[in-house]
């Protein structure tokens, strides 16, 4: 099996949200507007809370999968590409969390 990155599933997401939304879930999210991909984004979140919280490692990977490929629609409807959420992330990982949150208060 060949490497799979986060990359590759916001590519998958842009290409099927271009689809029919009868033929495709992204697309039909997509259509749907952004308030209904961000409540189904945060219904996954919670699912995944779930899952850790009780510990069934397989859940944990499906509920995971889910919340990430969300998320990706939820960014995608937004025209935030991936890259800015990772350069923000390592922007923040020059420092440690302790710090980079502490600089984030008022």
């Amino acid at each position: 099996m060949s490497d799979f990155s986060l990359a590759d599933l916001e590519q998958i997401v842009a290409t099927r949200a271009q689809a029919s939304p009868d033929q495709s879930w992204t697309a039909k999210l997509v259509a749907a507007g952004q308030t209904k991909a961000a409540k189904k984004l945060g219904e996954e979140a919670v699912e995944t809370v779930i899952a850790a919280v009780s510990q069934e490692p397989a859940a944990l990977v499906s509920e995971s999968a889910d919340l990430l490929y969300h998320l990706m629609v939820v960014l995608k409807i937004a025209g935030i590409p991936l890259q800015d959420v990772m350069d923000e992330l390592q922007r923040r990982t020059v420092q440690s969390g302790l710090q980079e949150k502490a600089s984030r208060q008022s």
